[in-house]
């Protein structure tokens, strides 16, 4: 009777601490970007340090068709902080360098720095938090990335996990 019972408590503490400690872990590693690769500090995005940047607005139509504000930092901007290779530098083998984005699901998109360097193109890719003055919808965020001029959604990757500049060879 004694065994039983303490069987029973022991399974009621795994059952109560078991999915705070798998939530607690999600919410931790869904709270940053990391920002790696062929830069030369790599270091992590949070949501209290993003607020430290300038802030870019875009507006774009997402899947539903309709117009949708969005505000947030432009990506060259955290890749010119961790030292990528933009502006002047940016040119010879250096245009063979990428960035990869990914999403916690495993989802990828990639961008060619130049598409990011405002040397080269007048878009803007921003990295956001924020849609129509509320933060993200937890499908989507905490964070997202939107470009401002494709016709489709397809690059403006949500719950964005990592940045990783690359070489492309």
């Amino acid at each position: 009777m004694y065994t039983q019972l303490k069987n029973h408590i022991v399974f009621l503490l795994f059952v109560a601490i078991v999915p705070f400690t798998v939530t607690a872990q999600t919410e931790t590693s869904q709270s940053i970007v990391k920002v790696s690769g062929e830069v030369l500090t790599p270091f992590n995005i949070t949501l209290a340090s993003l607020k430290e940047y300038k802030q870019t607005t875009v507006i774009r139509k997402d899947k539903d068709g309709k117009d949708h504000t969005y505000l947030g930092v432009e990506v060259s901007e955290l890749l010119e902080k961790a030292g990528a290779t933009l502006n002047k530098d940016l040119r010879g083998e250096n245009l063979t360098k990428y960035m990869l984005a990914e999403a916690s699901d495993g989802y990828q998109v990639i961008f060619a720095l130049a598409e990011l360097d405002g040397g080269f193109a007048d878009r803007k890719i921003i990295l956001t938090t924020n849609v129509d003055g509320h933060p993200l919808p937890a499908n989507e965020g905490p964070f997202r990335i939107i470009v401002s001029d494709e016709k489709l959604p397809a690059r403006c990757i949500r719950q964005l996990t990592s940045l990783a500049v690359k070489f492309a060879n």
